[in-house]
């Protein structure tokens, strides 16, 4: 036999080998990974926020060309050197929101995702890839089309599932033959009570209550494990997240919400981190953070999140931030959360939509128009001292020693930040309050924090003794405009109210909005959310029914309502008084 002819035989074996193994699963470096190694081999992230998930759900017009809603939101065309300079800034993995109906025309029928989007999202990718980055894909937001889920029609939660699972077939399908470095997640923050959204898909709301919205969750996480597994190629091992409950810790953590099951034990959780949403979000209104009760807070949040990586569930933060505050304590902020991540082996993904001037939040950190590189110098030498590459030479286990000694020392230095203490054996009443444009903010939550407190408020808090009369108020004459735009939230809280004061009722006697009595739509009712602060709210749109521990003097609590206060929803408001009876059961 001739060499040619032994070579070709050689040639003929391998190939069959090769394409034996490709169509018996993958052969990645990564298929014997574990879910919590891969989380610790992801490192620190970014997203490349408003870009791909970019549309424009006033004037919705599919399978226009793919740069057209790239650039929609404000952002340039994405470039190799911009993620070429996200991996020397320290990140190791690509977040890409994306908005997938934009190149898909459901309205008419048609289900078919644009392959010029596909192949547009495709390109992103590589650039992700090129710097042996891993890369993480969702399907965002997106015009809210989401909320066909809870829609009171049986035919469009249908519908929803259509779109949903075209979709996802289609996506898997695309990028089955990419490696395991690339990882899909399902949705956004959408699963949970984004299910109800009033839009233009839903114009009235939905209507699943709360345990048909954890089902749901777990429903949709096993249709969309199944339909990728089933799509073969890698995605018979790639890694796939499972989202949490609006991505909401506290929610997540609830005994209802389940996980799906992946038999190939390739899932990692998928939560977000914006606490205090006051400090952390968009139009930020409270500019400091660091007492000693929000570094506990956190520390004390995250670490639930450790339930799951005790079960080898990864867990993945696909959002965190501070979007619109800058400083000391915003770096303070920074490296105490992103302890707690190296304590527990979770991947962080920082929330940036661009350093543009003229658009976004302060708080945003990457340019990717002029440097293509972390702007402030303290942030970006905080994520390079960290990055993957510079701890090479550390072990898990150094890691993890060094998160602990930095988090002791950043609960001393919040000890020594002043803020006001509650004794066990006092009990104070104070309005929670958010105004519908988030600029202006006042101690929202269930633990009264004076310090959470927007420039300018002047607030009116009392002691409370025992039954009796009390008033309560927050005047917003002194704050930049002038008044604060109407209700995102409100409630009157008495924190300790609940140990103290067990099945006492609030019993609202006046109430002054700029120093007119409202009128109401419909009654306020007394309940807690906690087992330690009674709250009566007064405009609070996240309560879909009234709770059924609610107390209504009366004993009727048909005509109870959680936003009382609608009519007052849009209203300049320069004060707020609040005169409740308060009255032993």
């Amino acid at each position: 036999m001739s060499i040619f002819r032994k070579l070709s035989i050689v040639v003929i074996i391998l190939t069959i080998v090769l394409s034996l193994v490709l169509l018996n699963g993958c052969s990645d470096p990564l298929k014997d990974v574990t879910s919590l190694e891969l989380a610790r081999m992801m490192g620190y992230g970014i997203n490349l926020g408003n870009t791909m998930e970019a549309c424009d759900s006033g004037n919705r017009i599919p399978n226009r060309d793919p740069s057209v809603y790239e650039t929609m939101w404000g952002n340039p065309i994405t470039t190799q050197a911009m993620v070429t300079g996200m991996k020397e800034a320290g990140f190791k993995t690509l977040r890409i929101p994306v908005a997938w109906t934009n190149a898909m025309d459901f309205e008419n029928g048609d289900f078919t995702i644009n392959e010029a989007y596909l192949d547009r999202v495709g390109e992103i990718i590589n650039y992700a890839l090129n710097e042996d980055m891993f890369v993480v894909i969702n399907w965002h937001w997106d015009h809210g089309w989401w909320s066909l889920f809870g829609h009171p029609e049986m035919e469009k939660r249908e519908l929803a599932m259509e779109i949903f699972t075209q979709g996802w077939t289609q996506i898997a399908n695309k990028y089955k033959g990419i490696d395991l470095r690339l990882i899909f997640e399902p949705s956004n923050e959408e699963w949970g009570n984004r299910f109800n959204d009033r839009t233009p898909f839903s114009p009235t709301g939905g209507t699943l209550n709360m345990d048909e919205r954890y089902e749901l969750i777990t429903e949709l996480g096993q249709v969309f494990i199944d339909l990728v597994r089933d799509t073969g190629g890698n995605n018979s091992e790639r890694f796939l997240l499972a989202k949490g409950f609006n991505t909401d810790i506290m929610m997540t953590m609830d005994d209802r919400f389940e996980l799906p099951n992946d038999p190939k034990n390739k899932l990692l959780l998928s939560v977000h981190y914006y606490t205090p949403w006051g400090y952390c979000g968009d139009n930020a209104s409270v500019e400091t953070w660091g007492r000693l009760n929000e570094v506990e807070e956190m520390n004390r949040l995250l670490g639930m999140l450790s339930k799951f990586t005790d079960e080898g569930v990864g867990v993945f933060l696909g959002e965190w931030g501070v979007l619109d505050n800058i400083g000391e304590d915003r770096l303070f902020f920074f490296k105490n959360f992103l302890d707690n991540c190296d304590l527990y082996g979770f991947v962080p993904m920082l929330w940036d939509t661009g350093w543009v001037e003229n658009f976004g939040g302060r708080g945003l950190v990457f340019d990717r128009v002029y440097t293509q590189t972390i702007v402030p110098p303290e942030v970006l030498e905080l994520f390079q001292s960290r990055s993957v590459d510079s701890r090479k030479h550390l072990t898990t286990d150094d890691i993890v020693e060094a998160a602990r000694a930095s988090m002791a020392v950043a609960l001393q230095v919040a000890a020594d930040r002043p803020e006001f203490i509650l004794e066990a054996d006092e009990a104070i009443a104070w309005i929670m309050y958010t105004s519908g444009d988030w600029n202006v903010q006042y101690s929202v939550g269930d633990r009264f924090r004076p310090e959470s407190i927007t420039r300018g408020v002047e607030p009116t808090d009392v002691f409370v003794t025992g039954p009796g009369t009390y008033t309560v108020a927050l005047d917003f004459t002194e704050t930049a405009d002038g008044f604060a735009d109407g209700f995102a939230f409100s409630a009157v809280g008495i924190m300790n109210g609940e140990i103290l004061f067990p099945g006492y009722y609030m019993e609202i006697t006046e109430l002054l909005i700029n120093g007119v009595q409202a009128t109401y739509e419909g009654i306020p009712y007394t309940t807690n959310d906690n087992p330690v602060t009674t709250r009566v709210n007064l405009y609070n749109e996240w309560v879909d029914n009234v709770p059924e521990e609610a107390r209504v003097l009366s004993g009727n609590i048909e005509d109870a309502s959680p936003i009382f206060l609608e009519n007052y929803r849009l209203t300049q408001i320069k004060t707020i008084s609040v005169t409740f009876e308060y009255i032993e059961p």
